[in-house]
């Protein structure tokens, strides 16, 4: 708690979140989950048990494929941040700058097209088998990484500048799960999720920019060495029990 650990793990969680309702992840969806179920939207719509247990199955494999893929991200990013640990106020404070730059990207402010792009895998058949679906799941992971660049990026110079392995990595995981957690209940509920992302689809430009001013405002902390400082503030928010859980 006493090194913003708290602090970094709710970034993540939200920023995960953030990323499932990116205009490249959240219109994709049903596309996504017909994919790898092997399923015609019909049939999903439709629903029923069987659909229902396949889809849970399938979707559970395929955010496990993206989430391996995040996780070796975070590994890597936290291992060299451990090779310059005698360096780490500094790479706390030039990371800092750095996750301003992506916040001022998804503002729009510093366009650079690379990274407003989605590299996207061409797959002639649907995945073969359970192996498949969680091998589609590590592909469509990297080819998400141009499109939700700045937000991961930022998450992972924040890895970059934990103390140790685990919590870098650890914070690559509550990422997945932000991203993961909503995509498994689209796909068990498509229905549902189809009506809702009918009324949400008008909001989906505003998420980028909410993203952006969490990313500055984040960066902000990290810059100004005040990352710990709100973590030691809102602890004295949080509910005791959850102190022990952390």
């Amino acid at each position: 708690m006493q090194d913003g650990t708290s602090i970094g793990i709710f970034v993540a969680l939200f920023a995960g979140l953030l990323s499932f309702l990116s205009p490249c992840v959240l219109p994709l969806v049903p596309s996504y989950v017909s994919f790898i179920t092997g399923l015609g939207m019909e049939e999903l719509e439709q629903g029923g048990e069987d659909v229902k247990r396949v889809a849970l199955i399938h979707s559970l494999l395929f955010v496990a494929g993206f989430t391996l893929i995040f996780l070796l991200m975070g590994a890597s990013a936290t291992a060299i941040g451990q090779l310059l640990r005698q360096y780490q106020d500094i790479i706390a404070r030039v990371g800092g700058v750095i996750i301003i730059l992506f916040g001022l990207l998804l503002l729009g402010w510093i366009p650079i097209p690379a990274l407003s792009r989605e590299k996207r895998y061409q797959f002639q058949n649907k995945p073969v088998g359970y192996v498949g679906t969680m091998a589609v799941g590590a592909a469509f992971g990297a080819g998400w990484v141009p499109c939700i660049g700045p937000i991961l990026g930022a998450i992972l110079t924040l890895a970059a500048t934990r103390a140790n392995l685990y919590e870098g990595v650890g914070l690559l995981f509550v990422y997945s799960l932000g991203l993961a957690i909503p995509f498994v209940l689209s796909a068990v509920a498509l229905t549902a999720f189809l009506g809702w992302f009918q009324k949400f689809r008008r909001y989906i430009r505003y998420v980028e920019w909410v993203a952006g001013v969490l990313l500055i405002v984040v960066g902000a902390l990290l810059l100004t060495g005040k990352f710990t400082v709100l973590a030691g503030w809102l602890i004295k928010f949080t509910p005791e029990f959850l102190l022990e859980r952390i």
